[in-house]
């Protein structure tokens, strides 16, 4: 084989190995859409600390960042109900002056967290104009594994053939991450969201509780490790604390102690929560002050009363955060009347 019909012949079998991975490489990303649902949604924005450009900044009467809390939307095609309030609160926002400036989601963004709860989501969220959007993970974002063959809720034959990595892999996919806990800055701000990491598929002794493992616990500590400054720092969890000196079980934040500890040294820290769904009005305190202040937030897509009965269907709530100079607002928001409550308003000084 003279030299010039070698330099050809390889040229031709480095085609078509090139060929071959780039097949490999599509079968291989297939595989995983199938795993995870195969659902594009929508893309956390990135971003890095920095000051606030805001000319407000010196204005102590002028909010310097807004953003909206939402909680246990519940979102399914099989609870109507479920996307009209995501739809009120959508719409309702929309009317806001000045504009929120990011909207956060705190777990049970899905109902069973399966592919259709997603595509129900994305079709829901892709009709409006929106701020970034952050979101964690509740229980019921990994309770696909409860569903069986013929699309009936079904504990004898859990785990159904799923896995709580398919969960994680579908919700992570949906909102651009590589972990299902993650960070943001906006408008010079740190948002950290904080994530259920597993449920009772892989670890059953959790029950419907948030585990946290060690790595994302020191991931915490390490981002906190910034803020020395006493510039406010807002924490999304999902599960509620147990009372202090416990630990965390079903329907809790798990390892609470080690959470306490993790945000003693820092002043000016809100803690946001879910998964009760109790509403704003002649339920539960909704605000607690510990080192840190602590909220409960209600419910977007089923608000409950005092013994856990969804029994005002029409309700819808959300918690509206606006930080000041000095201080931060909080207040609840009926979004079916477009009402604030006057049973959810705090102004919490910074110190």
């Amino acid at each position: 084989m003279s030299r010039r019909a070698f330099i050809r012949w390889m040229l031709g079998l480095l085609v078509m190995i090139g060929a071959a991975l780039a097949g490999l490489i599509k079968l291989l990303q297939q595989s995983v859409d199938r795993q995870t649902g195969g659902t594009d949604g929508v893309a956390v924005q990135k971003t890095e600390p920095g000051p606030n450009p805001d000319p407000a900044v010196g204005n102590p009467g002028v909010p310097l960042f807004s953003f909206m809390i939402l909680s246990d939307l519940h979102v399914s095609p099989d609870d109507p109900g479920t996307v009209r309030h995501l739809k009120q609160a959508l719409d309702d926002m929309k009317q806001f002056k000045p504009p929120v400036e990011a909207l956060v989601l705190t777990g049970d963004v899905t109902d069973y967290g399966r592919e259709r709860d997603y595509k129900e989501l994305k079709k829901t969220l892709s009709a409006y104009k929106l701020p970034p959007v952050y979101a964690n993970m509740g229980n019921h974002d990994y309770y696909d594994i409860w569903i069986d063959r013929k699309g009936d809720f079904n504990k004898d034959t859990m785990p159904n053939g799923k896995t709580d990595w398919q969960s994680r892999e579908r919700f992570q996919k949906f909102f651009g991450l590589s972990k299902p806990y993650h960070d943001a800055w906006e408008k010079g701000y740190h948002l950290i969201l904080l994530s259920q990491e597993a449920y009772v598929q892989e670890k059953p002794e959790v029950g419907e509780g948030a585990w946290y493992s060690d790595e994302q616990l020191d991931w915490l500590k390490e981002r906190l490790a910034s803020h020395k400054d006493g510039k406010p720092v807002f924490i999304m969890t999902h599960q509620p604390l147990p009372p202090a000196g416990k630990d965390g079980g079903t329907h809790q934040l798990i390892p609470a102690k080690k959470f306490r500890e993790i945000l003693k040294p820092y002043k000016n820290v809100f803690v946001f929560c879910g998964h009760r769904h109790q509403d704003f009005q002649g339920t539960v305190e909704h605000y607690v002050k510990e080192s840190f202040h602590y909220f409960h937030n209600s419910s977007l897509g089923r608000v409950l009363n005092r013994n856990y009965q969804h029994a005002a269907k029409e309700k819808a709530q959300g918690l509206y955060v606006q930080v000041y100079r000095d201080k931060v607002t909080l207040r609840g928001r009926a979004f079916e009347s477009g009402t604030w409550l006057k049973e959810a308003d705090w102004t919490v000084k910074l110190t």
